[in-house]
């Protein structure tokens, strides 16, 4: 289970502020012997008590810790006042800490803010950017502004990167026209021929386009128009078929074979 963060600031109870000064200085020693011993660097450390005539010292052995603090008074005064923080310092350093997260935040909520008036524009919710003010419609532009450049280095990237073009699809083949049902071929001229001299035989007729939707009929009105027999050419064939020729065709009784008009 972790443990709850405490807040750093005085702890007003006497009882537990001595604890945890006990508690605190030791493990204070600690850090400092692991940070001698790993990584081979001369370290002390004094600490006063609250009520203390004399401090606790680290390195213990006798002389250690006044050769490492006469060692850093041989040091510039301004190298000793570098990375020197007392608590006016770090609390300094923690009010500049919370103060760009307040700003972060309220930069991040415009943000979001003119993302909403931008999407809303675009939606035809506020037409004409009615009821907003110069700061809103600054933020509006400044928000276009970036969506703009970010497209343009987006589109830069991609031409810089030398992305090749798609190939087009293979374009689709085309309809053929659907041919007329078959039809019986006859070797006789006219309808009603004997069985002993047909000949059947299945042919198909073409469709050139052009001729079978002539007067606004469909395709199913094109088979009986006009015909009345055999060899009959209708107003609707086309003029390979007409001229009162009738090329052998043996046409069925229109009247048995569709409904009258």
């Amino acid at each position: 289970m972790a443990r709850k963060k405490v807040a750093l600031q005085w702890i007003a109870n006497d009882a537990t502020r001595r604890a945890t000064f006990k508690k605190r200085r030791k493990g204070l020693m600690k850090k400092a012997s692991e940070l001698a011993t790993l990584c081979d660097v001369k370290a002390c450390v004094v600490v006063y008590g609250e009520g203390e005539s004399r401090p606790e010292v680290w390195p213990e052995a006798p002389g250690e810790a006044e050769r490492v603090v006469a060692r850093f008074k041989d040091v510039p005064e301004l190298d000793q006042c570098k990375k020197m923080l007392d608590m006016e310092g770090y609390m300094r350093q923690q009010v500049d800490k919370l103060r760009e997260h307040l700003h972060k935040a309220q930069r991040e909520n415009r943000e979001r803010e003119a993302a909403i008036l931008l999407h809303d524009a675009i939606a035809g919710r506020r037409p004409g950017l009615a009821g907003l003010s110069v700061e809103e419609v600054a933020g509006l532009g400044w928000m276009v502004e970036a969506r703009i450049q970010a497209v343009r280095a987006a589109i830069g990237s991609l031409q810089g990167e030398g992305v090749q073009d798609v190939p087009p699809l293979p374009a689709a083949p085309a309809m053929q026209p659907s041919p007329l049902p078959l039809v019986p071929y006859s070797a006789g001229a006219g309808g009603g021929g004997h069985s002993r001299d047909m000949m059947m035989m299945m042919m198909q007729v073409p469709n050139p386009q052009g001729w079978m939707m002539a007067g606004g009929r469909d395709i199913g009105a094109l088979a009986y128009s006009g015909v009345a027999g055999a060899g009959a050419a209708g107003g609707d064939m086309p003029p390979q078929f007409g001229g009162g020729v009738g090329f052998g065709f043996a046409w069925p009784d229109a009247g048995q074979s569709f409904p009258s008009m």
